[in-house]
């Protein structure tokens, strides 16, 4: 695999290197900032005098200007009609659709039937289930990105590399189930006007359980409520979601009774009507999605490996894990969950447990009272869930040089893509007191992946720009894209000032 993109080799900058008074800059190879961690004999670095910023290392390239015609259309095309929001619009225009096509099946006369909007109501929350189950997840990025060569054009591969923004169908379909719902229980509540009968009663009353159910996870599911109180949202979704899939199996006997029953004058049985029903298989496959991951619940031995204060890195030690996954851990599994990269541990195998496996491990940082919680009283197990899920950096196979871009803990999720080795990679990781903070080992794997990282000390250095230094490191490397990992406010940030200049940039969706 080629490390450099014959298309980018015109721009490539090399980094000059430092000479030992801090004044020639002529020399070849590369040089790190001031107070920074960097493979070129870190301790001369650190011991100069004179210092030479990275601004002025790299001063020979400037940021350009934005591109399109105004800030409006810039807005428009990556923020506005972001592929998260195409993808929720292309959830509901498919399903305005299938709403047109429903009434013309009636001729325009009538309302569509009940038994046809149920069965939409419940196609839209296999998909939204679906978009959330792991191993569903993990077979789109695949599909995504394991088939297409890094020969294809890059306009393709940048595009497949958004298969992360999945969200936009688990949040359209989810959103056109609950309208779907609602219009099923107007419908059945007249039906139950025209024909009521015990059946109808309950499926009347089912179905508004339902709804009110469902209007709790939309409403907690806002992101604002979702950022505020990110606890309760977790504790409405997830009790809301258990609360509604107990009530559709009871509704399904009720709905298919009642309408059933209307079928004269030879009625079928209740389990030859509901086999007949899309609407029945389609929750069949909904309720295996929430079985599958809670039934993968378990409780396992971990290791904790205090690195600081701020940071805790936990092994686990009951299977391998390849690179590229994260995981769902919780000390209190009915009440909240927090996922993690996993990173292998046979880096080191001297830490091997004999007859065991290597194992892996994820490095937790203080970012609330949970983290802080169990970096303060390291756990001896941790509940563990479902399968172990891609995240965004599986789709950094997809190109042939990249720049990765860390804040603080966002170095974490990267130390996975750095063990795969796959993809040649220059790294900027901005952080206060990296070595205190991290521990030599982290840093070791940092500087391993790129020899030439620049590890950024904010404690000393102040912060930088980041948007004009990730760049100025494309433009110096030849990379094809950028991955950031980072706050929700500085990923944006640095997204957008990549995208609005022609480059292919990528960072976690928040809130999705």
């Amino acid at each position: 695999m080629s490390t450099t993109n014959e298309k980018h080799t015109e721009n490539v900058l090399t980094l000059p290197n430092l000479s030992t008074d801090g004044n020639d800059l002529a020399s070849s190879s590369s040089t790190s900032p001031p107070n920074s961690v960097h493979s070129v004999d870190i301790e001369k670095n650190l011991a100069r005098e004179d210092h030479v910023e990275l601004e002025q290392v790299l001063n020979r390239v400037s940021l350009p200007a934005k591109l399109g015609h105004s800030s409006f259309t810039r807005w428009l095309s990556h923020i506005a009609f972001s592929y998260y929001r195409k993808t929720f619009t292309v959830i509901f225009v498919a399903n305005l659709i299938a709403f047109i096509a429903f009434v013309a099946q009636n001729q325009g006369t009538s309302t569509p039937s009940a038994e046809n909007v149920g069965s939409a109501a419940s196609a839209n929350l296999m998909v939204t289930l679906l978009f959330r189950q792991e191993n569903f997840v993990n077979l789109l990025y695949e599909l995504a990105t394991d088939i297409i060569p890094l020969s294809a054009p890059l306009w393709i591969r940048r595009r497949l590399a958004k298969v992360f923004h999945y969200g936009g169908a688990h949040s359209g379909a989810g959103v056109a189930a609950v309208v779907w719902y609602i219009m099923y229980t107007a419908l059945t509540t007249k039906d139950h006007i025209a024909h009521p009968t015990k059946w109808s009663l309950a499926n009347v009353v089912t179905s508004y359980i339902l709804v009110l159910m469902f209007c709790f996870i939309i409403g907690g599911a806002h992101p604002r409520f979702r950022r505020r109180f990110h606890d309760y949202f977790e504790a409405i979704h997830r009790y809301s979601g258990w609360v509604a899939v107990c009530t559709f199996w009871m509704h399904q006997c009720f709905a298919g009774n009642q309408y059933r029953l209307l079928q004269q004058p030879n009625p079928p049985s209740l389990a030859r009507y509901l086999i007949s029903t899309s609407g029945f298989w389609t929750f069949i496959i909904s309720s295996c999605c929430t079985a599958l991951s809670w039934g993968r619940l378990r409780k396992v031995d971990v290791f904790p490996e205090p690195l600081s204060s701020h940071v805790i890195r936990f092994h686990f030690k009951y299977q391998n894990i390849k690179p590229f996954y994260g995981l769902k851990v919780s000390t209190k599994p009915l009440l909240e969950w927090h996922a993690f990269a996993t990173v292998p541990d046979d880096e080191d195998p001297s830490a091997a447990i004999e007859g065991k496996p290597n194992g892996f491990s994820i490095v937790v940082s203080n970012a609330g009272d949970w983290t802080n919680s169990i970096i303060q009283n390291p756990p001896k197990k941790l509940w563990i869930r479902g399968y172990p899920l891609h995240g965004l950096l599986y789709t950094s196979k997809l190109f042939q040089k990249i720049v990765i871009v860390a804040t603080g803990s966002g170095i974490g999720p990267p130390l996975s893509l750095f063990h795969a080795d796959f993809t040649p990679r220059r790294i900027f990781w901005s952080t206060p007191s990296p070595e205190t903070t991290y521990g030599s080992k982290i840093i070791d794997i940092v500087k391993k992946a790129d020899p030439e990282a620049w590890i950024w000390d904010t404690r000393k250095q102040g912060r930088p720009d980041m948007v004009a230094v990730t760049y100025k490191l494309v433009v110096e490397s030849g990379a094809e894209a950028v991955f950031i990992i980072s706050n929700p406010k500085l990923t944006r940030k640095v997204v957008y000032g990549m995208e609005s200049r022609g480059i292919p940039a990528y960072g976690a969706i928040f809130d999705s």
